[in-house]
């Protein structure tokens, strides 16, 4: 890792099943266009709430990946 630099962004996933599903929504959407993902840190977690019922979870995770270059 020598003279890398790696850029950090936040993400948003959401899920109607659970936080770890919304979780893998986000870094597989990002994996999509951004390359050589390193770590995500998972910054908060929260719920909507429909009728008394949960209706979907959403994590928000900073992503850390490599510049190239």
């Amino acid at each position: 890792m020598p003279n890398s630099v790696y850029k950090i962004i936040e993400l948003v996933g959401s899920s109607n099943e659970s936080w770890e599903k919304a979780a893998q929504t986000a870094i597989s959407k990002a994996s999509e266009t951004l390359h050589e993902l390193r770590i995500a840190e998972v910054i908060s977690m929260d719920l909507t709430i429909k009728d008394g019922k949960i209706e979907s979870y959403r994590t928000k995770l900073k992503v850390s990946f490599k510049l190239e270059g």
